[in-house]
């Protein structure tokens, strides 16, 4: 029951990366349009001692400043898409992962509980043992082939090494095969596991970081755009205000 409820919260992480990584590159393609305008050209005809205006000079400042926060801002939130597809991937590593191990899981559970029924009576005989060790041998071959028996384990039992004994009967030996093999898928959930909930927490900064330099420049294209307050309407000289915005309508 643990395991399930590891699993559930494993696989339902939410998919905020992925959503916010999108909604930012189409945004920020619009906001580079609107910060990225040509400065205004210095005059041939000015003289080069003249004085630089402050107030252009500070709009060129925040002009330049605004481009380059809106260029990292692309960047980041190019980096969200990809760490997001990277913990989609890991995602299926870590589901494929759980089902192997279930499996395996599984199939040992049976074979322990079959294990403890009596061994059946097999004659002792050289031509039997020799049996016993080419049935161990194929099992262990198609575990190594499957990817369930490292280089290792499987010397270990070609070797007879590490508890493994060719003498015994095919039942036994498939219980503890089954049990070695569950190890093996429990190793590499675990891994499958861990890095997943690695990808996930560079998603996480990834799509925060590009959230925050999307803010900033969102900010700092703010900044660029002209006070498009009306001007006040201002009255005509000895008339009232009022007689310019209403005007009575003659009858006849």
């Amino acid at each position: 029951m643990e395991k399930t409820v590891v699993y559930q919260f494993l696989i339902g992480v939410p998919r905020a990366a992925a959503i916010w990584s999108v909604l930012l590159v189409l945004a920020l393609g619009m906001l580079t349009a609107l910060v990225a305008r040509p400065e205004p050209v210095q005059p041939a005809d000015e003289p080069a001692g003249a004085v630089e205006d402050p107030a252009a000079t500070e709009a060129a400042d925040l002009r330049r400043y605004a481009g380059e926060v809106a260029v990292a801002a692309i960047g980041a939130a190019h980096n969200a898409r990809r760490r997001s597809a990277q913990w989609r991937a890991a995602q299926t590593d870590l589901d494929r992962a759980w089902a192997g191990y279930d499996a395996a899981e599984s199939a040992a559970r049976r074979l322990v509980a079959a294990g403890r029924l009596p061994t059946p009576r097999t004659p002792r005989t050289p031509t039997e043992y020799a049996a016993r060790e080419r049935w161990l041998r194929r099992a262990a071959m198609a575990a190594h082939w499957r990817g369930d028996l490292t280089a290792r384990q499987l010397s270990d039992v070609l070797a007879g090494r590490a508890g493994w004994d060719p003498r015994r009967h095919p039942a036994e030996q498939e219980a503890v095969l089954a049990r070695v093999v569950r190890d093996s898928r429990r190793a590499v959930y675990r891994a499958a596991a861990e890095r997943e909930r690695d990808r996930w927490r560079a998603a996480e900064v990834a799509t925060e970081a590009a959230r925050t330099l999307s803010a900033e420049a969102y900010a700092a294209a703010e900044r660029l755009r002209p006070d498009l307050r009306p001007a006040p309407r201002r009255a005509a000289a000895g008339r009232p205000a009022g007689i310019l915005r209403w005007r009575p309508v003659r009858l006849g």
